[in-house]
Protein backbone atom coordinates (compact mmCIF):
# COMPACT_ATOMS: atom_id res chain seq x y z
CA UNK A 1 0.00 0.00 0.00
CA UNK A 2 3.01 2.26 0.61
CA UNK A 3 4.59 1.77 -2.81
CA UNK A 4 1.10 1.98 -4.15
CA UNK A 5 0.64 5.66 -2.47
CA UNK A 6 4.20 7.14 -3.22
CA UNK A 7 3.23 5.99 -6.89
CA UNK A 8 -0.33 8.09 -6.56
CA UNK A 9 2.08 11.17 -5.47
CA UNK A 10 4.72 10.59 -8.18
CA UNK A 11 1.75 10.49 -10.85
CA UNK A 12 0.43 13.47 -9.67
CA UNK A 13 3.96 15.58 -10.12
CA UNK A 14 3.52 14.94 -14.16
CA UNK A 15 0.01 15.62 -14.40
CA UNK A 16 -0.08 19.11 -15.83
CA UNK A 17 2.21 17.78 -18.31
CA UNK A 18 3.05 16.12 -21.60
CA UNK A 19 4.19 12.49 -19.70
CA UNK A 20 2.40 9.37 -21.41
CA UNK A 21 3.07 7.94 -17.54
CA UNK A 22 1.07 10.89 -15.68
CA UNK A 23 -1.60 8.33 -14.91
CA UNK A 24 -0.54 5.86 -11.67
CA UNK A 25 -1.49 2.94 -13.44
CA UNK A 26 1.03 3.83 -16.00
CA UNK A 27 3.70 3.94 -13.77
CA UNK A 28 3.31 1.55 -12.06
CA UNK A 29 3.61 -0.45 -14.97
CA UNK A 30 7.25 1.33 -15.59
CA UNK A 31 8.48 0.42 -12.19
CA UNK A 32 7.09 -3.04 -12.15
CA UNK A 33 8.87 -3.50 -15.65
CA UNK A 34 11.91 -1.76 -14.39
CA UNK A 35 12.03 -4.20 -11.56
CA UNK A 36 11.56 -7.29 -13.48
CA UNK A 37 14.58 -5.87 -15.95
CA UNK A 38 17.03 -4.89 -13.36
CA UNK A 39 16.70 -8.69 -11.50
CA UNK A 40 17.03 -10.00 -15.43
CA UNK A 41 20.01 -8.02 -15.96
CA UNK A 42 22.30 -8.98 -12.40
CA UNK A 43 21.61 -12.53 -13.97
CA UNK A 44 22.67 -11.66 -17.16
CA UNK A 45 26.58 -10.61 -15.73
CA UNK A 46 28.26 -13.85 -16.85
CA UNK A 47 30.54 -14.65 -19.47
CA UNK A 48 29.88 -12.92 -22.53
CA UNK A 49 28.82 -9.92 -21.03
CA UNK A 50 31.58 -7.47 -21.40
CA UNK A 51 31.56 -5.12 -18.00
CA UNK A 52 33.54 -2.14 -17.32
CA UNK A 53 35.38 -2.53 -13.53
CA UNK A 54 33.45 -2.07 -10.39
CA UNK A 55 35.48 -0.94 -7.58
CA UNK A 56 34.78 -0.78 -3.94
CA UNK A 57 33.67 2.48 -1.63
CA UNK A 58 38.13 2.77 -0.28
CA UNK A 59 38.67 3.12 -4.20
CA UNK A 60 37.02 6.67 -4.40
CA UNK A 61 38.52 9.38 -5.51
CA UNK A 62 39.16 12.05 -2.72
CA UNK A 63 37.73 14.77 -5.63
CA UNK A 64 35.41 14.01 -8.73
CA UNK A 65 36.56 17.40 -11.14
CA UNK A 66 33.80 18.78 -13.88
CA UNK A 67 34.86 18.71 -17.40
CA UNK A 68 34.28 20.61 -20.49
CA UNK A 69 30.78 22.29 -19.55
CA UNK A 70 30.82 23.02 -15.69
CA UNK A 71 28.28 26.05 -15.45
CA UNK A 72 25.18 26.95 -17.63
CA UNK A 73 24.84 30.34 -17.23
CA UNK A 74 20.91 30.66 -18.74
CA UNK A 75 18.23 31.57 -17.23
CA UNK A 76 16.10 28.49 -17.42
CA UNK A 77 18.97 26.55 -15.98
CA UNK A 78 19.39 28.82 -13.03
CA UNK A 79 15.61 28.65 -12.06
CA UNK A 80 15.79 25.29 -12.48
CA UNK A 81 18.72 24.97 -9.76
CA UNK A 82 17.29 27.28 -7.74
CA UNK A 83 14.19 24.96 -7.78
CA UNK A 84 16.57 21.99 -6.86
CA UNK A 85 15.23 21.17 -10.73
CA UNK A 86 11.77 19.47 -9.25
CA UNK A 87 10.00 20.93 -12.64
CA UNK A 88 13.32 19.04 -14.69
CA UNK A 89 12.10 16.49 -17.11
CA UNK A 90 13.83 14.50 -19.36
CA UNK A 91 11.56 13.39 -22.52
CA UNK A 92 12.15 9.95 -23.78
CA UNK A 93 10.72 9.97 -28.02
CA UNK A 94 11.73 9.61 -31.54
CA UNK A 95 11.10 6.15 -32.88
CA UNK A 96 9.25 4.87 -29.54
CA UNK A 97 5.62 3.71 -29.00
CA UNK A 98 5.50 5.44 -26.22
CA UNK A 99 6.81 8.78 -25.67
CA UNK A 100 8.07 10.00 -22.09
CA UNK A 101 8.21 12.81 -20.15
CA UNK A 102 9.74 11.61 -16.53
CA UNK A 103 10.32 14.14 -13.39
CA UNK A 104 13.17 13.47 -11.27
CA UNK A 105 11.32 12.40 -9.17
CA UNK A 106 9.93 9.19 -10.91
CA UNK A 107 13.42 8.85 -11.98
CA UNK A 108 14.63 8.89 -8.57
CA UNK A 109 11.34 6.52 -7.49
CA UNK A 110 12.93 3.96 -10.40
CA UNK A 111 14.74 0.75 -9.45
CA UNK A 112 18.34 2.17 -8.75
CA UNK A 113 21.87 0.63 -10.17
CA UNK A 114 24.83 2.33 -8.00
CA UNK A 115 28.46 0.99 -9.29
CA UNK A 116 31.55 2.39 -8.29
CA UNK A 117 33.61 3.14 -11.59
CA UNK A 118 37.05 4.77 -12.92
CA UNK A 119 36.09 7.53 -15.36
CA UNK A 120 38.83 8.29 -18.22
CA UNK A 121 39.03 11.20 -19.72
CA UNK A 122 40.42 11.60 -23.49
CA UNK A 123 42.26 14.57 -21.89
CA UNK A 124 44.49 11.86 -19.90
CA UNK A 125 43.13 11.94 -16.32
CA UNK A 126 40.74 9.55 -14.42
CA UNK A 127 38.67 9.23 -11.01
CA UNK A 128 36.52 6.71 -9.87
CA UNK A 129 33.29 7.60 -8.55
CA UNK A 130 30.23 5.61 -6.65
CA UNK A 131 26.99 6.70 -9.23
CA UNK A 132 23.16 5.65 -8.48
CA UNK A 133 20.47 5.88 -11.01
CA UNK A 134 18.09 3.83 -13.08
CA UNK A 135 19.21 1.75 -15.73
CA UNK A 136 18.80 2.80 -19.25
CA UNK A 137 17.10 -0.69 -20.58
CA UNK A 138 14.24 -0.33 -18.99
CA UNK A 139 12.60 3.01 -19.54
CA UNK A 140 13.88 2.51 -23.47
CA UNK A 141 11.82 -0.83 -22.88
CA UNK A 142 8.86 0.51 -21.62
CA UNK A 143 9.04 3.43 -24.07
CA UNK A 144 8.81 0.82 -26.86
CA UNK A 145 11.14 0.76 -29.50
CA UNK A 146 10.00 0.46 -32.96
CA UNK A 147 12.08 -1.88 -35.16
CA UNK A 148 13.50 0.67 -37.13
CA UNK A 149 15.55 2.20 -34.32
CA UNK A 150 18.73 1.78 -34.34
CA UNK A 151 20.95 4.44 -31.82
CA UNK A 152 20.06 6.19 -28.97
CA UNK A 153 20.94 9.59 -29.26
CA UNK A 154 20.98 11.90 -25.87
CA UNK A 155 20.08 15.80 -25.91
CA UNK A 156 21.84 18.35 -23.13
CA UNK A 157 21.38 21.82 -21.78
CA UNK A 158 24.82 22.88 -22.02
CA UNK A 159 26.13 25.08 -25.29
CA UNK A 160 29.81 24.67 -25.87
CA UNK A 161 32.00 26.69 -28.34
CA UNK A 162 28.54 27.72 -29.60
CA UNK A 163 26.92 24.46 -30.36
CA UNK A 164 24.63 22.18 -28.49
CA UNK A 165 26.29 19.16 -26.51
CA UNK A 166 24.63 15.71 -27.87
CA UNK A 167 25.64 12.20 -27.67
CA UNK A 168 24.90 8.61 -29.27
CA UNK A 169 24.90 4.98 -28.45
CA UNK A 170 24.26 2.17 -30.54
CA UNK A 171 21.45 -0.50 -28.62
CA UNK A 172 24.10 -2.88 -27.39
CA UNK A 173 25.54 -0.02 -25.09
CA UNK A 174 21.79 1.28 -24.74
CA UNK A 175 20.54 -1.56 -23.03
CA UNK A 176 24.09 -2.56 -21.12
CA UNK A 177 23.32 -3.11 -17.41
CA UNK A 178 25.87 -0.89 -16.71
CA UNK A 179 24.45 2.37 -18.58
CA UNK A 180 22.41 4.12 -16.13
CA UNK A 181 20.82 7.51 -15.55
CA UNK A 182 22.91 9.11 -12.81
CA UNK A 183 21.53 11.63 -10.06
CA UNK A 184 23.67 11.07 -7.63
CA UNK A 185 27.45 10.65 -7.29
CA UNK A 186 28.93 9.41 -3.99
CA UNK A 187 25.88 9.35 -2.34
CA UNK A 188 24.86 13.14 -3.08
CA UNK A 189 22.67 14.64 -5.89
CA UNK A 190 25.03 15.63 -8.64
CA UNK A 191 26.61 18.97 -8.37
CA UNK A 192 26.38 21.30 -11.92
CA UNK A 193 29.89 20.60 -12.23
CA UNK A 194 29.30 17.14 -12.66
CA UNK A 195 26.06 17.89 -14.30
CA UNK A 196 23.13 17.95 -12.43
CA UNK A 197 20.45 17.13 -12.24
CA UNK A 198 21.07 14.12 -14.28
CA UNK A 199 23.73 12.82 -16.70
CA UNK A 200 24.51 9.48 -18.47
CA UNK A 201 26.90 6.85 -17.46
CA UNK A 202 27.66 4.48 -20.29
CA UNK A 203 30.57 2.52 -18.43
CA UNK A 204 32.75 0.76 -21.45
CA UNK A 205 33.44 4.06 -22.76
CA UNK A 206 35.46 7.40 -22.31
CA UNK A 207 34.45 10.71 -20.59
CA UNK A 208 32.96 12.38 -23.37
CA UNK A 209 30.53 10.14 -24.34
CA UNK A 210 28.69 10.68 -20.72
CA UNK A 211 26.46 13.29 -21.58
CA UNK A 212 25.20 15.54 -18.98
CA UNK A 213 22.73 17.87 -17.87
CA UNK A 214 20.48 15.15 -20.07
CA UNK A 215 16.54 16.87 -21.21
CA UNK A 216 16.09 14.14 -23.61
CA UNK A 217 16.40 10.27 -25.35
CA UNK A 218 15.67 10.23 -28.75
CA UNK A 219 15.51 6.84 -30.73
CA UNK A 220 16.69 7.26 -34.24
CA UNK A 221 16.82 4.94 -37.43
CA UNK A 222 20.42 6.76 -38.39
CA UNK A 223 23.02 9.48 -37.36
CA UNK A 224 23.01 11.38 -40.52
CA UNK A 225 20.87 15.03 -40.39
CA UNK A 226 21.37 14.98 -37.23
CA UNK A 227 23.84 18.21 -35.74
CA UNK A 228 26.72 17.51 -37.47
CA UNK A 229 25.67 13.96 -38.62
CA UNK A 230 28.93 12.56 -36.80
CA UNK A 231 26.57 11.11 -33.67
CA UNK A 232 28.26 13.73 -30.97
CA UNK A 233 29.70 16.92 -30.29
CA UNK A 234 33.17 15.68 -29.66
CA UNK A 235 32.49 13.47 -32.74
CA UNK A 236 31.46 16.31 -34.96
CA UNK A 237 34.76 17.76 -34.33
CA UNK A 238 36.94 14.72 -35.09
CA UNK A 239 36.51 12.74 -32.36
CA UNK A 240 36.20 8.40 -32.50
CA UNK A 241 32.09 8.01 -32.26
CA UNK A 242 32.90 4.70 -30.80
CA UNK A 243 35.14 5.28 -27.37
CA UNK A 244 35.36 1.99 -25.92
CA UNK A 245 37.98 1.85 -23.31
Amino acid sequence: MQRRNVLVGLAALGAGGCSRIGETRGFEALVDGAMEWHRAAHRALAPGVSMAREYQVADLSPFFRGNGTTVIDTQRYRAHLARGFAQWQVTVGGLVARPLALSMAQIRALPQRTQITRHDCVEGWSAIGQWTGPQLGPILQFAGLRTEARFIVFRCADVLYGGRYYESCDLDDAFHPQSILAHALNGAPLLERNGAPLRLRIERQLGYKHAKYLTGIEAVASLEGIEGGEGGFWEDRGYQWYAGI
